[in-house]
């Protein structure tokens, strides 16, 4: 019998191993990281190393089998692929009442490097809501990258987390997380803030190709 809180991460890249990692390491949440076909033998070679490390914590399972049960459902999903997932997950009626982390950008990719499918008038955040019609949808954890995910380390100081969301609680549930994973949350509103979110991880990315690195966040100075 588990008393502590169950985390279902949808997504076994680098996103989703990250903040399965912070969930169990700073949190002690157990966490189940849901694949397509979690006998895959390169999902298992991509997830050996993370589960050796969080033996008796972390676990290897199916989409429905991450979502079953959870407190919480992280999308860490490429955006091609994130309807399919929550469909195999059990689709609206398996994630209804859940607060539902949506850390997926809508982007298509060109000769010029990423660029959002959907902008300005509509948002993935938005878009995985109306999938997601009974569920606590909140953007966060977006606008950075997964190394700088949990427990950060930076000269300048400490990043902000910006999130946004529709359910004043879902917000306050995910505000606590991103404290506890090292940055300063700021809450921007409601979910369409995610039409601001999502650009600023082209940005994120722009940056990233000119200078060749990778380690950067924002940060929002105030007075």
């Amino acid at each position: 019998m588990h008393d502590e809180p169950k985390i279902g991460i949808l997504g076994t890249g680098d996103v989703g191993r990250a903040l399965g990692s912070g969930f169990i390491d700073v949190l002690g949440d157990r966490v189940t990281i849901g694949a397509r076909d979690p006998r895959d033998p390169e999902t298992n070679e991509r997830m050996g190393t993370w589960l050796a490390k969080h033996r008796g914590k972390g676990e290897l399972g199916a989409f429905a089998a991450a979502v079953e049960g959870a407190d919480i459902v992280v999308l860490a999903t490429l955006w091609t692929g994130t309807k399919s997932a929550i469909d195999m997950a059990g689709g609206p009626a398996a994630l209804a009442g859940k607060v539902v982390i949506d850390v997926t950008n809508p982007l298509q990719f060109t000769g010029h490097g990423p660029e959002l499918a959907l902008a300005h008038t509509d948002s993935g955040g938005e878009q995985v809501q109306r999938w997601l019609p009974g569920a606590k949808v909140v953007k966060a954890f977006n606008t950075i990258g997964n190394a700088l995910m949990v427990k950060p380390t930076l000269a300048q100081g400490t990043p902000t987390m910006f999130f946004c969301g529709n359910d004043e609680g879902a917000k306050k549930v995910v505000g606590e997380i991103v404290t506890s994973f090292g940055h300063d949350g700021v809450d921007i509103g409601g979910l369409d803030g995610a039409r601001l979110l999502e650009p600023l991880c082209i940005l994120w990315v722009r940056y990233g190709m000119r200078t060749k690195s990778w380690g950067h966040a924002f940060s929002l100075l105030r007075k």
